[in-house]
């Protein structure tokens, strides 16, 4: 009875009102065309209320975007729910933005999930610019991702990519056809394992299953999270589990970094350390060690949490790079067999005197790193890079751009632009030849790690182990598809773009190595 007494008093007639008024201010808000009218802004296809321009956006935002800006502009304005989002498609605006005006367009958008998994942006790749940004990329710089650094670890590569091959050569005995996504993504984060860790963590106990794990946290930072993006909204996220998700895996992906840097702890410069088996029993320290000495020498500089972010931004990083570029670089080869006998025929004739890849031949081989340059090119693994937002208000091309306007670079567009490029679709490896066109982030028509000062730190580290992981799956087997399978190359959808499907090949050892 108390509960009908309730209903029967409840002012009604006020919450009417009330919704009412809401409605209207919200319908002005979205709908007048008077609204920011003085402002100069870059040219924008028609929004929807609260969605803004989602809708457009589709499964492969780097293909939908670049449609709207064949229509709208190389500098076109979208809303993103209410998030105000700039999306550049040509490399002059690239430029503008990540050289001209690279301070001011270094911040990151504060996104929940991501503060949420990556403790509070205390990593390198989310963290907003500031003080501790440069002193994080600082330290990574000098310790972790020198060139000097990066070659240390040549024996722990050359190691992984023998073991690649011997699992390859029991699988071609069968005939049957070999799933390279599996191996490209389990070599991917060997690799990273043992650089960052010091060793493996595959199907341990306590560690779940990693490249699982590993796949959540992707799908996870990909996640559209309605608080980012209309912060009135913030409340359907509850209710869509994208909170619990987001939740579960920075639970579980704390779990596992914990006791990766308790074990370290616990046996400070032990058997954590790699042994380099092929350079005279070198002992190297892991990324973890390096970041646990330097925090035992300044612990204020580098808390322990910074430790765990880093060192996840180098796993996630790390696994996604290689194993994306390598799966593409592929997928061409079997489906431009005269591109794969031209590489064959260069690696072949370089390492046959060794009777095996070595990572100190790579700089000889002109046309396999052509070949990776042009897999970038068409297929950058972060096709939008990663979202910038501008820390104030600035111009660009003559446009006024607000402070907290959120950034997206369509690199994906700008590398198949037919103004910078000849036949921009077609994969020609040897267009890169007698090409001085580098991924380093000089020149913008090319950006498949982006540029300026927030351009990604570990490049060189998973590029170096694509090319030596190419270079040997193609010395070491002649390759084709299966007669039998519906070959496609169609992508994925998500942050980093992949092939869809698995890429399936047969593998038939070279004889008389």
């Amino acid at each position: 009875m108390a509960f009908e007494h309730v209903l029967e008093n409840f002012p009604f007639h006020h919450l009417y009102l009330c919704l009412s008024i809401s409605f209207l201010i919200f319908l002005y808000k979205w709908l007048s065309p008077f609204h920011d009218a003085s402002k100069n802004k870059p040219p924008s296809p028609q929004k929807l209320p609260i969605l803004g321009n989602l809708h457009q956006l589709g499964k492969l935002p780097h293909r939908s975007l670049r449609l709207l800006s064949q229509k709208h502009g190389e500098l076109m304005l979208i809303y993103i729910g209410s998030k105000p989002t700039i999306v550049a498609s040509s490399a002059n605006v690239a430029q503008e933005i990540m050289k001209t005006h690279d301070v001011i367009f270094s911040n990151r958008p504060q996104l929940k999930v991501a503060c949420k998994i990556l403790y509070d942006g205390k990593d390198l790749a989310f963290s907003n610019y500031g003080e501790y940004w440069r002193q994080m990329k600082s330290l990574c710089m000098l310790n972790v991702f020198s060139n000097t650094k990066v070659r240390s670890f040549r024996g722990v590569r050359e190691e992984e990519a023998t073991l690649m091959m011997e699992k390859i050569r029991r699988l071609s005995l069968s005939e049957k056809a070999v799933n390279l996504s599996e191996i490209f993504l389990s070599l991917s984060n060997d690799v990273i394992c043992r650089a960052a860790f010091g060793r493996k963590y595959t199907g341990e106990e306590g560690c779940a299953n990693l490249k699982e794990l590993l796949g959540d946290f992707s799908e996870a930072l990909g996640t559209f999270c309605m608080q980012d993006f209309v912060p009135w909204l913030g409340w359907v996220d509850k209710f869509t589990g994208v909170e619990r998700k987001a939740e579960k895996v920075a639970r579980a992906l704390d779990e596992f970094i914990e006791k990766v840097v308790q074990e370290h702890l616990d046996l400070p410069n032990s058997e954590t350390n790699i042994t380099n088996e092929i350079n005279t029993q070198e002992k190297l320290q892991s990324f973890v060690d390096i970041l646990l000495e330097i925090q035992r020498e300044n612990s204020s500089a580098l808390p322990k949490e910074s430790v765990k972010a880093i060192l996840l931004d180098m796993l996630a990083g790390g696994t996604d790079t290689t194993y994306t570029l390598l799966e593409w670089a592929m997928t061409e080869l079997l489906t431009h067999p005269e591109v794969m006998k031209q590489l064959q025929d260069e690696v072949r004739d370089i390492s046959k005197p060794k009777l095996k890849v070595y990572e100190d031949d790579l700089k000889n081989m002109k046309y396999l790193k052509a070949v990776m340059k042009e897999t970038l090119r068409l297929h950058p693994p972060l096709p939008l890079l990663l979202f910038r937002e501008s820390s104030r208000d600035v111009k660009i091309k003559g446009y006024e751009i607000a402070g907290k306007t959120q950034v997206i670079i369509n690199a994906w567009a700008i590398q198949r632009d037919s103004t910078y490029w000849e036949e921009a679709e077609e994969f020609k490896p040897e267009r890169f030849l007698n090409s001085s066109i580098d991924f380093k982030g000089q020149d913008f028509e090319f950006i498949p790690f982006g540029a300026g000062r927030r351009g990604c730190p570990g490049m060189s580290f998973g590029v170096i182990d694509a090319e030596l992981m190419l270079a040997t799956l193609v010395y070491e087997f002649n390759w084709k598809l299966p007669e039998e399978q519906n070959f496609n190359v169609i992508e994925s959808s998500g942050t980093t773009v992949r092939k869809r499907d698995p890429l399936l090949a047969i593998a038939t050892p070279l004889s008389n190595k």
